[in-house]
């Protein structure tokens, strides 16, 4: 296509012809365009300072990479920015050994003068390991995935062998360690941007005017309304499908439902109607099952639920399989535990949490409260794969804890202030879920039960205990599969009986989209993926014109 010096501007429901474009541009420019409706705003543009999945889906794959990655069926982890590396025998020191090609963005507020070497692999984990590091405290200085696996604990130093090697070097080892390198959570930033910010005084903008190394780079957010990414021409894995990609923020799951309808969205996140949109010629409604947990989570810190009877009992009133049909149309699976199934470390010997209403009366009587009490559920309001309604699940579990005679208050926030309330532990009962970041089942445990993410409030129940803790430490410590088994065993005993949280649901997770889209969005683990996606757009010839249909603004790069 011929580069114009004045964009194109698409408004509307047509693609209306602004002065310098015509109208084989304007069919090449949408053919290069895709444009998804998100269910929220994200809360940062740098994924080390979040384990929000809405977050994760807008930045993580989008702007940045990691040293290593999952590809294929058998989620293989496989060189990414690092070429290839080598473990010692003890695996204690790991050494990587990155690519000498890779470019970062060029914005309009940074232009980089190198490509990627050792020293922007040092200045992003550095910054979540050492307090003394110019950029700990930027944002904050919590790194909520990275404290709950106890990465500063785990990792002694990163030293520079030269300019594209380096070393982690362990205290212990750790059968997780490379799984949690290849998650969402463990981008590239760019210590040259870094030295500049810190140079104007600007050193937030690092996290709110992002600079990767991933196949898009921002170009404009407008907060609760669109986010729009330009290509990243010089990717190094080769340059993306399409040009644009612009996020048509939606929080409302009916007007996502409408804008897909009408074709305004090329694809929509947690689409409702799936019969609707499974009749409509253009439209394909797609799953994928996930490796995730729905839950009902107690804070066993605030009173009654610091007393596990009342967990317990408050547990055994909520008929899980009445949410599963309502909320989840049936199109769930009621979870045993807070591993799903599929894992490998999954225990069938581990029994399901029940349905009693009689025996839940006895140990709330027992618990001192014959008479019932008030409460307060915190219901998310954003839909996830976990959890499509949870405002509706909150009046579901209204109705079934009114047989006890516990009154329930039913409160939800603006999503970013709902997840920083729930961390700064003023709730005391909430609806959330976890979507695994990558299939290592550790992954289930420490990041939302651990000890180590009370401290960073990503363990929302604030519930530590530590037997569970001692017997989670042990199974990354060996490698040994058989008795990682027997140890995880044993923690899913121990959360049964102490009820910091009740498991509901282990879904799947559904996506819509034009008939005319092509390619992987979709993942098994972790944040949605848009660099491998295509366009295909059907030329439709009326009155001698070629047109197309388009609802957001549409600007060719330059």
């Amino acid at each position: 296509m011929k580069t114009k010096s004045t964009p194109c501007f698409f408004f509307g429901l047509i693609i209306t012809l602004l002065s310098g474009c015509s109208d084989s541009d304007k069919i090449s420019l949408d053919e290069r365009s895709i444009i998804y409706c998100s269910e929220g705003s994200p809360e940062t543009f740098n994924p080390q300072l979040i384990t929000s999945g809405t977050t994760i889906d807008a930045t993580s794959h989008q702007l940045y990479d990691r040293l290593i990655a999952y590809h294929g069926e058998d989620n293989t982890i496989s060189p990414a920015l690092a070429k290839s590396w080598h473990m010692t025998r003890d695996g204690k020191k790991i050494t990587f050994y990155l690519r000498k090609d890779v470019t970062f963005h060029q914005t309009d507020n940074f232009t980089p003068t190198r490509l990627l070497n050792a020293d922007d692999v040092i200045f992003s984990f550095n910054r979540i390991l050492e307090t003394t590091h110019p950029y700990h405290y930027v944002s904050g200085g919590n790194y909520p995935f990275f404290q709950s696996v106890e990465f500063n604990s785990l990792v002694e130093s990163i030293e520079k062998i030269n300019d594209h090697t380096v070393r982690f070097n362990l205290r212990r080892s750790d059968s997780s360690f490379l799984a949690n390198l290849a998650t969402d959570f463990a981008v590239i930033l760019s210590a040259e941007y870094g030295q500049q910010l810190s140079k104007l005084n600007k050193p937030h903008e690092i996290d709110t005017l992002p600079i990767g190394t991933g196949p898009f780079k921002l170009k404009e957010y407008r907060v609760g309304s669109l986010i729009r990414y330009y290509r990243h021409e010089g990717y190094w894995q080769g340059k993306a499908q399409i040009e644009q990609l612009v996020y048509d923020i939606t929080p409302s799951k009916t007007s996502r439902l409408t804008k897909l309808l009408a074709r305004e969205c090329d694809v929509s996140s947690y689409p409702i109607a799936h019969q609707k949109i499974r009749d409509r010629k253009d439209l394909q409604l797609e799953s994928m099952t996930a490796l995730n947990i729905g839950y009902f989570g107690f804070n066993t810190k605030k009173p009654p639920f610091d007393n596990k009877l009342v967990r317990q009992a408050v547990s055994l009133a909520i008929n899980r399989q009445a949410l599963i049909d309502t909320v989840y149309s049936s199109e769930a699976t009621l979870a045993k535990s807070i591993l799903p199934e599929s894992s490998w470390a999954f225990n069938e010997a581990i029994p399901s949490p029940e349905y009693d209403l009689a025996k839940a009366k006895a140990l709330l009587d027992l618990a001192g409260y014959p008479d019932g009490f008030d409460m307060d559920i915190w219901a998310m309001p954003v839909q996830r794969s976990y959890n499509p309604n949870a405002v509706t699940m909150a009046k579901l579990i209204q109705a079934d804890l009114k047989k006890l005679n516990v009154n329930v208050n039913i409160t939800s926030y603006e999503w970013a202030t709902f997840l920083r309330r729930l961390a700064m532990s003023e709730h005391q009962t909430f609806l959330l879920g976890w979507s695994a970041d990558h299939p290592d089942p550790d992954n289930f445990f420490t990041p939302i039960l651990s000890c180590s993410a009370t401290n960073t409030g990503n363990n929302r129940t604030f519930w530590c205990n530590a037997a569970y803790d001692e017997l989670i430490q042990k199974a990354l410590q060996t490698t040994n599969v058989t008795k990682r088994k027997a140890y995880y065993k044993e923690a899913m005993l121990i959360v049964n009986e102490e009820m910091p949280l009740l498991p509901i649901a282990h879904s799947r997770r559904y996506q819509a989209r034009g008939a005319n889209i092509i390619g992987e969005i979709l993942p098994h683990f972790g944040g949605i993926n848009f660099y491998s996606v295509n366009k295909n757009i059907p030329l439709k010839t009326i009155n001698g014109k070629v047109k197309a249909t388009k609802s957001l603004p549409v600007e060719q790069s330059n």
